[in-house]
């Protein structure tokens, strides 16, 4: 069985078992929780939601947070003198996914 959820304005595709980084949440590591965000649930019954699937959940425990690997971003315009370095790193959630239930 697997789902599709949404999180941090981006939608994830989980089975049981799964650990998958997202934006930043705001909680503790070991704190479990539930998703309720569902878009669709596949397997033997497949049910999809219009936008969500109703009475279904992704239950999700915290595993750690941390940041992602540095982007480098470089802007330059020829012949003018130009030129701007900057970097970005994105504080993610990792999540386990224990339960999913319709």
């Amino acid at each position: 069985m697997y789902a599709i959820i949404k999180t941090g304005g981006k939608q994830y595709r989980v089975s049981e078992g799964d650990k998958i980084k997202v934006e930043q949440l705001d909680q503790e590591k070991g704190a479990s929780f539930d998703i309720s965000e569902v878009l669709f649930v596949g397997g033997d019954k497949t049910q999809i939601g219009k936008p969500f699937v109703a009475g279904a959940t992704v239950t999700v425990e915290v595993a750690r947070q941390l940041r992602d690997k540095k982007i480098r971003v470089f802007k330059k315009k020829r012949r003018k003198g130009y030129r701007k370095a900057q970097g970005h790193r994105q504080n993610l959630t990792e999540l386990v996914v224990k339960k999913i239930s319709c």
